[in-house]
């Protein structure tokens, strides 16, 4: 298993996990714009504008895309989001880190791998702990990020969604 940066190199990859998590009705947590991308090349163009504070939108904060690749068969099983610092949404609701897991390969230990992997690339960032969020019900989520050390902090309501969030702390001093 790697954790990579997206490439042209695997548009039809990027592709089949998009169309796996819309013909499934999943969501796609920590894969920024993925969901409203035809296009895999577009959206790893967008991926890139999002690492640096000079290319991102307006109203996002820097962030750096990972794709979880399975050597073998270079499928992609996951993918997560490292945003580099907290806007005032995320600081509440979102968190420094977003992931998912692709449908068909979800209850395979994917998820705590990828975020295990994550964890040094947060430090490299400058950061000394991160906030992850799950939906109060994700038992999935939850247990990947007890898993790697979260501490849970609090549930909290998100107006937009309509949604409780529960909100874990990882400490990444070594």
């Amino acid at each position: 298993m790697k954790l990579i940066e997206p490439t042209a190199e695997y548009t039809n990859q990027i592709r089949t996990y998009r169309n796996e998590f819309l013909e499934s009705g999943s969501s796609t947590d920590g894969t920024g714009t993925l969901r409203k991308c035809e296009d895999p090349q577009e959206w790893i163009e967008y991926s890139y504008k999002c690492k640096s504070p000079d290319t991102v939108p307006q109203g996002l904060v820097p962030a750096t895309q990972y794709m979880l690749v399975r050597e073998e068969d270079r499928k992609i099983v996951g993918m997560i989001q490292i945003r580099h610092y907290f806007n005032d949404y995320l600081e509440k609701y979102g968190g420094h880190i977003g992931y998912s897991t692709a449908p068909s390969e979800r209850r395979k230990g994917y998820a705590e791998m990828m975020l295990k992997m994550a964890l040094p690339k947060c430090r490299e960032l400058g950061m000394d702990k991160v906030l992850i969020t799950c939906m109060k019900d994700n038992e999935g989520s939850r247990r990947t990020i007890l898993k790697n050390g979260g501490i849970y902090e609090s549930t909290v309501y998100e107006p937009n969604s309509g949604i409780y969030l529960e909100r874990y702390w990882i400490d990444l001093a070594e």
